[in-house]
């Protein structure tokens, strides 16, 4: 579920502008008086309704243009390097230090994206959404360290998960998070199956899906492959059909080495209503791991680019990816674009550029 959790987002006035005159002609009388020449109704109402659309236009773009520029947007679009740059890496406020944060995050930089989490939190305290991101990082990190380190940075992930929900209460995302942590953590380091259940259970009172896959993965750890499969189908009916539901199920075939039915339904996952839509580019990396539908692959990361990337997978990897499923094809050509594509996005991302230099010709 949390695929980078623990252990493994008028109208214009009209008027003449000021100080016209109108051109004169002669008066009946021989005087002179200013009088408008009159003109066709398409040159003054459609010169007006022209005028209206290209400053509606121009308002649109510029507005479009401020939000494409603000460093969440540049997140959202995965163009990380401008993030960092347009922060300058100095941020005075947490929230910046959050967004660089996150970039480093995305570029699986542990120890950039550590120091502004800390640094969040400690300008605002009192923020669950930088306690979750830092307890992320913690998270990444233990899975990279040596036991004696894995052991400490697996505590302070469980304190921060803890100080998230705690902050709030309501924050379903936060709650899954624990529940996974206490699911996949040992109980050494605060982790238990009984926690991850309790949790469930609020859970469940306003997201009764993913209470379903909490109780899911508990049945999984235990060995109760049955009651796994039957609590990831429930969660599939509880979201209506929704496409994460059936990714967790696909997921849960692919552990099983249940290839074919992985493969049906990462399909079904394709197609059905996305709440989420960096699910596609789930469904493609399943499908490359297992040597399964690189077609569909190739086709669901097409879509994925094409519709706006997100946050939760961003656009240099899901470029690096498409590069890889057309190099694996023999287009060479094409991967090599992709991986170019991946590299403006992520300067240093070093698979892409390792990528790059082995298709370059």
């Amino acid at each position: 579920m949390s695929r980078t959790g623990f252990i493994s987002v008028l109208g214009v006035g009209e008027s003449r502008p000021s100080g016209a005159k109108a051109p004169l002609i002669a008066a009946p009388s021989g005087t002179a008086k200013a009088v408008p020449f009159p003109k066709p109704m398409c040159e003054t109402s459609c010169d007006r309704l022209l005028h209206f659309w290209l400053v509606t236009a121009l308002l649109i773009g510029a507005a479009t243009a401020c939000l494409a520029d603000s460093p969440s947007q540049l997140l959202a679009a995965g163009r990380v390097d401008e993030v960092i740059s347009t922060l300058n890496s100095q941020p005075t406020d947490a929230e910046s230090a959050n967004l660089l944060c996150r970039a480093y995050f995305a570029l699986e930089d542990w120890d950039r994206a550590e120091h502004f989490c800390k640094k969040a939190t400690a300008l605002d305290p009192r923020n669950s959404r930088y306690h979750r991101w830092l307890a992320h990082v913690y998270g990444e990190k233990a899975d990279r360290a040596n036991f004696l380190a894995a052991a400490s940075l697996a505590g302070k992930t469980r304190d921060e998960f803890e100080r998230a929900v705690e902050l709030n209460p309501k924050d379903v995302d936060a709650r899954v998070d624990l529940a996974e942590f206490y699911l996949e953590a040992p109980g050494i380091v605060g982790g238990g199956h009984e926690k991850a259940r309790a949790q469930a259970k609020i859970i469940g009172a306003t997201d009764p899906a993913r209470e379903h896959w909490v109780y899911a993965r508990i049945a999984e750890k235990n060995h109760d492959m049955a009651t796994a499969e039957r609590e990831y189908r429930r969660m599939i009916e509880a979201s209506h059909g929704d496409s994460e539901a059936w990714l967790n199920l696909a997921l849960f075939f692919r552990h099983q080495k249940r290839y074919d039915e992985m493969e049906q339904t990462l399909v079904k996952t394709s197609e059905a209503p996305m709440s989420k839509p960096d699910v596609l580019v789930d469904v493609a990396q399943n499908l490359y791991r297992t040597g399964r539908n690189l077609a569909l692959a190739i086709r669901v990361l097409h879509r994925y680019l094409a519709s706006g990337p997100v946050e939760e997978a961003p656009a240099f990897k899901a470029h690096y990816m498409l590069g890889t499923l057309l190099e694996k094809q023999g287009d060479r050509a094409e991967a090599a674009r992709e991986y170019q594509a991946s590299l403006s996005l992520a300067a240093h991302f070093g698979q892409a550029k390792q990528a790059l230099n082995r298709v370059a010709p």
